[in-house]
């Protein structure tokens, strides 16, 4: 069993940064492969990026690239999405999502999720 706690969103300005952090707890949490999703009002869930358990490997939406980053820290048992250059398009409730498989952009195949954080961008 894995429990994942988000933090770190807020408003800011376009142009702005953000980090979002993700906790996980569990003995196995660190074992987990991470990925990050978000909400927007009346949209479905939309893959963010990913990250291997190693924190080696890492894949985002093209959306994304170049903007959004993500990072772990396994002795921390936290994941982070360091977001710069937000635009009003980003603004959207984030999430992130453990599973034993890397790669996976569909959230209907990720096993554990958190409650999200809210993120909002102003024109």
């Amino acid at each position: 069993q894995v429990q994942l706690v988000e933090s770190g969103g807020g408003l800011v300005q376009a142009g702005g940064s953000l980090r979002l952090s993700c906790v996980a707890s569990g003995r196995t949490a660190s074992n987990y492969h991470m990925g990050w999703f978000r909400q927007a009002p009346g949209k479905e869930r939309e893959f963010v990026g990913c990250i291997s358990w190693s924190g080696l490997r890492t894949y985002y939406a093209d959306s994304v690239k170049g903007r959004l980053t993500i990072f772990r820290d396994n002795a921390k048992k936290t994941v982070y999405l360091q977001m710069n250059n937000l635009k009003p398009d980003d603004t959207a409730v984030y999430y992130c999502a453990a599973d034993l498989s890397y790669g996976i952009v569909s959230p209907h195949e990720y096993e554990y999720w958190g409650q999200g954080t809210q993120v909002t961008v102003s024109s």
